[in-house]
């Protein structure tokens, strides 16, 4: 009998959500948790040009995308952000996954202008670690506690509603960071809305053996969108620049089926819910 592992295929139900990385490995902090390898050299060069991005959303035009989210290692590093930023909202939502330790006043007035200057919304996911300052220090870096929540407030003092991403390092479980984050917000006077976090499991902390690909999961970030990097199209950010997840060259010719084939996958299905895309039904 013939027991060869068969991965589950995902097949995309829509393309409405459009990542672009913007640096495979510049980021101006070296986090445990992250599932990026950085190499030993922090003045990594890899940033996304211009016009990829703009072949990306002329590609594309045809989709009815949703959002558009600027990811990557730190995509606020970025020499030409700003104006991709703009490029990107002439199109679509614009979502920025980001430390928070490029955003000051004088930034988030910057991006309200911005804001203000189109037809569609810029939305920020800020990534947090744990509501106590030591332990979200000890994962990330020192100082990046009070980096990120001074982010948060500069972001909510020009009208922004950001998003706290929160990975469960310590294995908490939701409840528990939600109730930790609860107490955060009062004491920086922060408003709190459970749609404003979005807990996550640790990435990398499953493995492909005995998984039930059965078990269910309500939506996979391959299942409504693809991202593009300097070296083609792939199925998600996790997997960007993995050749399991490779997609294509460009959005003109790429496939919209993926196997559910690794490590990261298992880590997606046991999350339930997509690591990076956004849920508007909860707001």
């Amino acid at each position: 009998m013939n027991n060869l592992y068969m991965a589950p295929v995902c097949e995309m139900k829509s393309f409405s959500n459009l990542f672009i990385e913007m640096t495979a490995k510049n980021c101006n902090q070296r986090c445990k948790h992250c599932y990026i390898d950085f190499p030993i050299s922090k003045n990594v060069k890899d940033f996304i040009p211009v016009d990829l991005v703009k072949k990306a959303l002329n590609d594309t035009t045809r989709e009815n995308l949703e959002c558009i989210y600027l990811v990557g290692a730190e995509p606020m590093t970025h020499p030409d952000f700003n104006s991709i930023l703009r490029l990107c909202l002439k199109r679509s939502n614009v979502c920025i996954f980001t430390n928070g330790s490029f955003i000051n006043e004088k930034k988030a007035r910057f991006l309200k202008k911005l804001e203000d200057e189109s037809d569609y919304e810029i939305i920020f996911q800020l990534s947090l670690n744990h509501y106590e300052e030591l332990k979200n220090d000890d994962v990330r870096s020192r100082g990046s506690f009070r980096q990120v929540i001074n982010a948060a407030k500069s972001l909510i003092k020009y009208g922004f509603n950001p998003i706290f991403c929160v990975t469960d390092s310590y294995h908490e479980g939701e409840q528990k960071l939600l109730e930790g984050l609860k107490l955060l917000c009062t004491k920086f006077g922060l408003n709190f809305k459970p749609a404003n976090f979005r807990i996550n499991n640790l990435i990398g902390s499953s493995n492909s053996d005995n998984i039930d690909f059965n078990c269910g999961w309500k939506s996979l970030d391959c299942e409504y969108g693809r991202v593009v990097t300097t070296k083609g199209i792939y199925v998600c950010p996790l997997l960007a620049n993995d050749h399991r997840g490779r997609s294509g060259c460009d959005f003109t010719d790429f496939s919209r089926k993926n196997s559910l084939e690794t490590d990261y996958c298992v880590d997606c299905i046991r999350n339930k819910n997509a690591f990076f895309s956004i849920d508007y039904s909860k707001f």
